[in-house]
C-alpha cells in the first residue's frame, strides 16, 4: 500500500471516529444523557508516532479540519480535510490534500458521499456516489465517479453518523465491544469494512489532568470517558489482523481526542487543538 493510500485511509477511518464528536456540549456540562447532535468544528494536528524502517517514511505533518452541521431532520453533514506533508528517507516531500464530504438521512435510510484526492496540487481520483435503503432491506449504492456502478450491500451495513450513535451508545451501556459493517464510500465508493470497537473501563471525571489546553477551556477534564480501539478489517481476505485500528479516548459528550492510526508498518497521532461548536438549526 502506498503512502497516498494510508493518508486516504487515515482520512475516512477518523471521519468515523470524528462524527462521535458532536454531541451537545450544554447537556453534557449539565450532568444529562445526550439527546442529540451539535453542529461544531474540530481541528486536529497530525503527526508521526512511529514507522519501520520498510515504510519508507520519516516524518508526517499536517492538518485535519472536521466539520459537522445538520439535525435529525434535515440530515447530517460531514466535511473533512487534511492536508499533510509527508518526508520519506530519501528526503523528498510530497503534499497530499485530501478532501471528503458526506450527507446522511437522519434515519440512515440514505447517504450521499464525494471525495477528492490531491497530490502536490494535482488533483487525482474524484469519487461521487450515493445509498440507499430499499425494500427488501438490501442497500443499493449507485456510483458516478469515477466510473459508473452499482452495488448491493447487506441491510446490516451502517453508515459513518449511525455508527457513531451505536459506539456512544454500546460505551454509556457499559459494553466492552461494538462489531458492524461500515460502509462511507471510501476507496473509490467500493469498500465496507468489518469493523471491532473494543470499549475500555469508564473513566471517571477528574482522572486525567494531561489533557491539551482546548481539552481543558471545554471541559473535556470534568466528564466521564472511555479509551476505545477500532479495528477494520476486509472480510473478503478473511484476515485476523486488521487492516489498520485507530484508538482514541471518547468522551461522554462525543468529543474525540488522543487519537492515534496504527497501519502495521506506519503510525499517525492526532492533537486536537481547536474545538467549535456552530450555530445549531432548529427542526422545521
Amino acid at each position: 500500500m502506498s503512502v497516498f493510500d494510508k493518508n486516504w485511509l487515515l482520512l475516512s477511518g477518523v471521519a468515523l471516529i470524528l462524527a462521535v464528536a458532536s454531541w451537545g456540549e450544554a447537556q453534557a456540562f449539565a450532568g444529562k444523557e445526550p439527546s442529540k447532535l451539535v453542529p461544531h468544528r474540530a481541528i486536529y494536528e497530525m503527526s508521526l508516532n512511529d514507522a519501520r524502517t520498510a515504510s519508507g517514511i520519516t516524518g508526517i505533518d499536517g492538518r485535519m479540519v472536521f466539520e459537522f452541521t445538520g439535525s435529525e431532520c434535515d440530515g447530517y453533514s460531514l466535511n473533512m480535510r487534511m492536508v499533510t506533508q509527508m518526508t520519506d528517507s530519501q528526503g523528498q516531500t510530497n503534499l497530499t490534500d485530501l478532501r471528503s464530504s458526506t450527507w446522511e438521512q437522519g434515519d440512515g435510510q440514505k447517504f450521499r458521499f464525494q471525495s477528492q484526492q490531491y497530490l502536490n496540487d494535482k488533483l487525482g481520483d474524484v469519487t461521487v456516489g450515493r445509498a440507499s435503503r430499499e425494500a427488501p432491506g438490501a442497500v443499493k449504492v449507485k456510483i458516478s465517479q469515477p466510473a459508473r456502478g452499482e452495488l448491493d450491500l447487506s441491510d446490516k451495513v451502517l453508515f459513518p453518523t449511525q455508527h457513531s450513535l451505536a459506539l456512544i451508545d454500546a460505551a454509556q451501556a457499559g459494553q466492552s465491544m461494538l462489531q458492524a459493517q461500515l460502509y462511507d464510500g471510501s476507496e473509490k465508493g467500493q469498500k465496507v469494512y468489518e469493523t471491532t470497537a473494543i470499549i475500555g473501563k469508564e473513566i471517571m471525571p477528574g482522572a486525567d489532568q494531561a489533557l491539551e489546553p482546548i481539552a481543558k477551556e471545554k471541559g473535556l477534564a470534568e466528564l466521564i470517558s472511555w479509551p476505545v480501539s477500532i479495528g477494520y478489517f476486509e472480510p473478503k481476505l478473511g484476515d485476523l489482523t486488521p487492516s489498520y485500528q485507530i484508538d482514541f479516548r471518547l468522551y461522554v459528550n462525543g468529543v474525540s481526542r488522543e487519537l492515534l492510526i496504527d497501519y502495521g508498518d506506519v503510525s499517525i497521532h492526532g492533537t486536537l487543538t481547536a474545538l467549535e461548536y456552530l450555530k445549531e438549526e432548529a427542526c422545521r
